[in-house]
C-alpha cells in the first residue's frame, strides 16, 4: 500500500486564533534567544559568523497575532491524512502544516506528543503558536510566523508511484518560497519528508530552518543523539559547551532531570550520521534522521520545576502529560542564520519513524554504548544509504506540478510572482489566491500608486523592491506611512520618522489617518530614549483613535477595526505613561476602554500596575487575588512575578524604604502563587 492522501476533519477543543493586532509590528519584541557569548567560548568560525548574521530588526511585514484568548470550544479542524499499511500521518494545513499525529499501525503507538487541545500561546515570532506534533520553522530564530497560518497544499505524484502531500508558502520575513513534501513509501515504517527552500532574489539571503518534534515526556524518557558534547543555552541567555550526558551531576538527556527549561544543541561530529531519538523506559519511541544538509540536532526540555510544569499546563490540558522536543536544523544552533546565495537552494530529506532498542543498554551508564545501540538499530531499520537514495529519488519530483489542490494559503506569493515574474516549478503561486490584503499593493504594482483610501490600517510590505515602488509613488498619508515602515525595517530610522511626519501632515488632522503615524512616532521616540515625548505621542495616538471610533456606527466593519485599535494602543500607552510618572493619566486612558477589554487579563495586570503607581498596593494586590490570565504572555516574560513582588515589597515596607531585608521578608510572607509562576530561569 503506497501512500494515499485524503481529507478529514478533526474535532478538538480550540481557542480561536482571533484577529491580528492592527498596529504595525515595529519591534521584534524582547528576544529570549539572544545569547551572551563568553570570550573563552571558542565558537567554531562558521558558528560565530552565523550567530551575528542578519538578526531581525522587527517582525515586519508579518502582523502581530495576539487576538486569541483561553476560552476553548469544540471546533472542526480541516486535516489531511497520509496513510500506508504501516503508518498514518495527520496534517493540519490551516495551522502551519503541522503534523498533528503519527500513528504506527502494527504496534498501535502514537509516536508524537499529540496535544488534545489547540491553545494558542505567545511563542511564535509574531505571537500565536501551539504545542505538539511536528512543526516546520522557517524565517528567523524562534517559532515561525506561519505557526497558525494556512499553507497551500496539494496532491503530487510520489517517487514510488503513490501520492505525496505537498505543502508550500511564501515566507515573508525573508521573502523566500519553501515546500515540504510528505509521503509514505509502500511497506515503510518511516514518514519521508523532502524540504526545499529557494532564493529567487539577486542577493544573498539569511535562512533559518528547524523541524521541531514534540515527544511524550516521562520519568524514564531519554533523548539520544550521536554526540559527546552539546551547546547549552538557558534562559539566563548564555551559550556554553557542556559534556553529554552528565552536566553538574545530573544526566540531562532525561528531560525531567533538569529544573528549568533549557536547550541542548548536540555537537554531532562531521561525517557522522544525523539522527536524534526519544525512547521510553522500555526502549520504544521515535527516531528522526536526515541527509547531511540538516546538520543540527537539539533537545528542548521544560524541566521538572514549578515554572516548567506551569507552562506545560498552560499549553495543554492539566493532567494530560507533558512533552519535550527533539529538533533538527540547518545550523548547529538556533541562534544562527545561514547564508543562501542568489538563485540557490537548500534541499534535504528527513525521515520519522518508530524505533525499538534494548532498554538496558539505552538506559545504562555507558553513554557510548547507549547511543551506539540506537545508531545500530536505526541502521537496521532505515540504512543511511536508503535515506540518501530516497533523497535522490525525490529530487526529480520536487518540480512536479500539483495535480489536485487540497488547501489554499495566502496570496503573498502570488503578489511576489506578479512583481518579479517568478517561475517556481512545483510551487505555483496562482493569481487566483490574491485577496483583499494584496489588492492595494497590486494597485501600486500596476499603477505606480497606492489607492488614496488605503491600506491604513492594513498589511505592510517592506522589502527593498516594495520600498522602491513606494518612493516613486505619489506622496500621501497611506504612501508616506508605509514608506516609513519600509525605511524603519531597513534600519533607516531618521528617514522613517520624516515619512511618518509627512503622513501626519498630509492627513490634515483627520482622526482616521493620524492615529497610526502618531503611534509609529511614539515608538521611534521610545527607541531613541525620549520617554516623555514617547508618552505624549502614545496618548495623542490613543486620543485620535478614541475620538474617531466614537463617530462610527457601532456595528460597521470600520467601527470593529477601530475598536480593536484602541486596546492595542492602550497596551502600549499605559506602560509609557507609567514610565514617566503619569499614573493618573494612564488611569483615565483605561477608562475609555470597553468593559470587555478591561476584563481581559492584559488589562487586569495594567490596572494593578496603575494602582501600584498611585500608591495603592493593597488594591493592586486585590487584582491579583481575584485572579486573571494573560493569554499572550510571552516566552521568558517575567512581568507577572516582577509586579507581584513589587506589590509585596510595598505592602511590607509601608511608607518606609524598600531594603534588602524588606525584599527578603516580602518573598517569605508573599510567595508567588503557582498560577503566576512562569519564570524560565533561576531567580
Amino acid at each position: 500500500m503506497a501512500t494515499s492522501v485524503r481529507r478529514t476533519t478533526l474535532s478538538l477543543p480550540a481557542a480561536p486564533v482571533g484577529p491580528d493586532n492592527p498596529l504595525p509590528a515595529l519591534r521584534g519584541g524582547r528576544d529570549p534567544h539572544r545569547a551572551e557569548i563568553a570570550q573563552d567560548a571558542a565558537l567554531p568560525g562558521d558558528m560565530a559568523r552565523q550567530i551575528g548574521y542578519e538578526p531581525l530588526r522587527s517582525i515586519l511585514p508579518a502582523p502581530l497575532r495576539d487576538g486569541y484568548g483561553r476560552t476553548r470550544r469544540t471546533t472542526d479542524v480541516d486535516a489531511l491524512v497520509l496513510e500506508n499499511d504501516r503508518l498514518r500521518a495527520t496534517v493540519l494545513p490551516g495551522l502551519g502544516g503541522r503534523v498533528h499525529s503519527l500513528h504506527h499501525k502494527p504496534t498501535g503507538r502514537e509516536l508524537l506528543y499529540r496535544n488534545p487541545v489547540l491553545q494558542p500561546a505567545a511563542f511564535a515570532l509574531n505571537g500565536a503558536w501551539f504545542s505538539g506534533g511536528i512543526e516546520w520553522n522557517i524565517g528567523a530564530t524562534g517559532h515561525t510566523t506561519l505557526s497558525c497560518a494556512p499553507l497551500h497544499a496539494a496532491r503530487v505524484p510520489a517517487p514510488d508511484g503513490g501520492e505525496m502531500l505537498r505543502l508550500w508558502e511564501w515566507e515573508r520575513l525573508r521573502d523566500l518560497p519553501f515546500q515540504v513534501d510528505l509521503w509514505l513509501p509502500e511497506g515503510s515504517d518511516f514518514l519521508h519528508v523532502g524540504v526545499r527552500i529557494r532564493n529567487p532574489h539577486h542577493r544573498t539571503v539569511p535562512v533559518y530552518w528547524w523541524s521541531n518534534t514534540a515527544v511524550p515526556e516521562g520519568e524514564r524518557t531519554r533523548v539520544l543523539a550521536p554526540a559527546d558534547e552539546a551547546w547549552h543555552f538557558g534562559y539566563e541567555r548564555t551559550l556554553r559547551r557542556v559534556p553529554v550526558p552528565v552536566v553538574h551531576g545530573a544526566d540531562r538527556t532525561y528531560p525531567l532531570r533538569s529544573e528549568f527549561p533549557a536547550d541542548y544543541f548536540y555537537d554531532v561530529p562531521d561525517g557522522a550520521r544525523r539522527w536524534i531519538a526519544s525512547l521510553d523506559g522500555e526502549g520504544h519511541g521515535l527516531v528522526q534522521t536526515s541527509t547531511d544538509t540538516l546538520r543540527g540536532r537539539k533537545l528542548f526540555l521544560w524541566g521538572a520545576g514549578r515554572a516548567g510544569r506551569r507552562w506545560q499546563e498552560w499549553l495543554t490540558e492539566p493532567g494530560t502529560g507533558g512533552y519535550a522536543e527533539i529538533q533538527a536544523g540547518l545550523a548547529r544552533t538556533q541562534l544562527e542564520h545561514v547564508p543562501l546565495d542568489a538563485g540557490g537552494e537548500f534541499a534535504w530529506l528527513e525521515a520519522y519513524g518508530p524505533l525499538a532498542a534494548d532498554a538496558a543498554t539505552v538506559h545504562g551508564d555507558d553513554w557510548g554504548a547507549a547511543r551506539g545501540e540506537v545508531g545500530d538499530r536505526l541502521e537496521a531499520a532505515l540504512p543511511r544509504a536508503a535515506v540518501d537514495a530516497a533523497y535522490a529519488a525525490w529530487r526529480p519530483y520536487a518540480d512536479q506540478e500539483p495535480k489536485e489542490t487540497l488547501a489554499t494559503g495566502s496570496g503573498w506569493g502570488a503578489l511576489e510572482a506578479a512583481r518579479a515574474g517568478l517561475d517556481l516549478p512545483g510551487t505555483p503561486f496562482d493569481a487566483a489566491t490574491l485577496g483583499a490584503a494584496q489588492r492595494p499593493w497590486l494597485t501600486l504594482l500596476e499603477t505606480g500608486d497606492l489607492p488614496p483610501d488605503g491600506p491604513l490600517p492594513g498589511p505592510a510590505l517592506v522589502s527593498p523592491a516594495w520600498r522602491d515602488l513606494l518612493e516613486s509613488a505619489l506622496p500621501g498619508p497611506a504612501t508616506d506611512y508605509h514608506l516609513g515602515l519600509a525605511q524603519w525595517h531597513a534600519g533607516d530610522r531618521a528617514q522613517a520618522v520624516r515619512s511618518w511626519e509627512r503622513s501626519l501632515a498630509a492627513g490634515g488632522g483627520r482622526l482616521s489617518l493620524d492615529a497610526l503615524p502618531l503611534y509609529c512616532l511614539a515608538v521611534a521616540e521610545e527607541e531613541a530614549g525620549d520617554a516623555v515625548r514617547a508618552a505624549d505621542r502614545y496618548a495623542e495616538a490613543f486620543g485620535c483613535a478614541a475620538r474617531f471610533a466614537e463617530t462610527l456606527a457601532p456595528e460597521g466593519a470600520s467601527a470593529r477595526t477601530w475598536w480593536a485599535v484602541l486596546p492595542a494602543l492602550a497596551r502600549e500607552a499605559v506602560p509609557a505613561l507609567l514610565a514617566v510618572g503619569r499614573a493618573d493619566e494612564a488611569c483615565d486612558l483605561l477608562a475609555h476602554l470597553r468593559q470587555d477589554d478591561l476584563a481581559d487579563g492584559r488589562f487586569r495586570l495594567l490596572l494593578a500596575q496603575v494602582l501600584l503607581a498611585q500608591d495603592q498596593p493593597a488594591a493592586a494586590r486585590a487584582v491579583f487575588d481575584a485572579g486573571f490570565e494573560i493569554a499572550d504572555l510571552r516566552e521568558g516574560d517575567e512581568t507577572l512575578s516582577d509586579t507581584w513582588y513589587t506589590i509585596a515589597e510595598r505592602l511590607v515596607a509601608g511608607p518606609g524604604p524598600v531594603t534588602e531585608a524588606v525584599r527578603a521578608k516580602a518573598r517569605a510572607e508573599h510567595p508567588l502563587p503557582q498560577r503566576y509562576e512562569f519564570r524560565m530561569r533561576p531567580v
